[in-house]
């Protein structure tokens, strides 16, 4: 058996690597989050307001409300079969620079999707481009290193500078109708793992404020023939992570958010040989918009095979929608993990699916 084996998003779950809380920091450094997160955001206008008075980390009421989620997921996928892997505990408070700069704090280690990618039996570490997730990747280490010495294959992308030619010190967002525009360059190569989505040799990966054309071009030259990797464009002008936007279920299903993409936008041999669903309009709880995420979470599932779905428990009409799509939803409270910046997919690495590297769509 191997360590690592993952080539898509639905094959039977036997281990993942899950997120976990302890130390959790509220970012301190802006420069992206000002082009992510939605200008009427409470959340960044307290962080704005608060940029100079240092580090600070989560409450301990809103790491106690994630964990419980956390702990409640964690069951459940225990209780399913799965096998569950987490991070160590890492010194997320402590300051940190480089010749160049310097940041007052890490962020934290809830969202593994983000710093890893898994294809087949590659581990990839992603060149970041948020300063303050420079190292984010160290919890990870000791879980990396078992891996490799069972057999899985460890790379890292080259590991960015991030000098202030990374980002655009100018930027300003796109208004509705112009053509979209990054507050990062093709200065180095960037690219956040959570960027992309596998269907076995087929990988969609889109552009976005921490994923440049750069990052996307080292991936496809490092994967060679043997993947394809297709870009899918967003409308979102807060683009960051493709998990709230272009979401394959199973083979010939797929997932699609309607007010980040066209359908049209979907790469035309997919619409020819899938069945495409239209992701119902989210549930979205008052508190919820305080919360540097995207209210398209309903769209953050986990697969644990072809049918079983992790889905947060509140989203009643995605529940019902996949129900009738013909799969298994296995409702679960996760809404308090969102402020740490994700769901169920970000929350998450499969590390091993049982199956191999098929081809799901025929390109001749």
């Amino acid at each position: 058996m191997k360590p690592v084996n993952s080539y898509n998003e639905w094959d039977l779950l036997e281990e993942v690597i899950v997120g976990r809380l302890d130390g959790a920091m509220i970012p301190t450094w802006q420069t992206i989050a000002r082009a992510t997160v939605p200008p009427d955001s409470e959340y960044l206008k307290k962080r704005i307001e608060e940029r100079d008075r240092g580090a600070s980390p989560y409450s301990e009421e809103l790491i106690a409300a994630g964990q419980k989620d956390l702990a409640e997921f964690i069951h459940i996928l225990e209780a399913e079969g799965v096998k569950i892997r987490q991070p160590d505990l890492y010194p997320l408070s402590q300051s940190y620079s480089t010749p160049y700069w310097s940041v007052e704090s890490s962020f934290c280690s809830a969202n593994p999707r983000d710093v890893l990618l898994v294809i087949g039996d590659e581990l990839i570490e992603a060149p970041m481009a948020h300063r303050d997730r420079h190292y984010e990747i160290h919890p990870y280490r000791t879980i990396l290193k078992e891996y490799f010495s069972q057999g899985a294959r460890w790379t890292s992308a080259p590991r960015p500078e991030l000098l202030d030619d990374l980002y655009d010190a100018n930027y300003q967002l796109p208004g509705e109708g112009e053509e979209m525009r990054y507050v990062t360059t093709e200065f180095e190569p960037t690219f956040d793992a959570a960027d992309f989505v596998r269907c076995g040799r087929d990988i969609f990966v889109q552009r976005s404020h921490v994923t440049n054309q750069s990052g996307i071009e080292w991936l496809r030259r490092h994967l060679g023939d043997k993947y394809r990797i297709h870009e899918v464009k967003t409308k979102c002008r807060q683009a960051c992570h493709i998990d709230t936007t272009f979401m394959p279920m199973a083979p010939g299903k797929l997932l699609y958010n309607p007010k980040f993409m066209d359908y049209e936008g979907i790469p035309e041999f997919v619409r020819k040989q899938w069945d495409i669903f239209e992701c119902p309009t989210p549930v979205i709880l008052d508190w919820q918009k305080k919360v540097p995420i995207s209210q398209w979470i309903n769209m953050n599932f986990l697969m644990l095979d072809e049918e079983r779905i992790m889905v947060e428990k509140s989203q009643v009409h995605t529940i019902q929608a996949f129900k009738d799509w013909g799969f298994k939803p296995i409702p679960c409270p996760f809404f308090n993990y969102y402020i740490f910046g994700g769901s169920f997919h970000c929350a998450t690495l499969d590390v091993r699916r049982r199956g191999e590297l098929k081809s799901y769509f025929d390109l001749s």
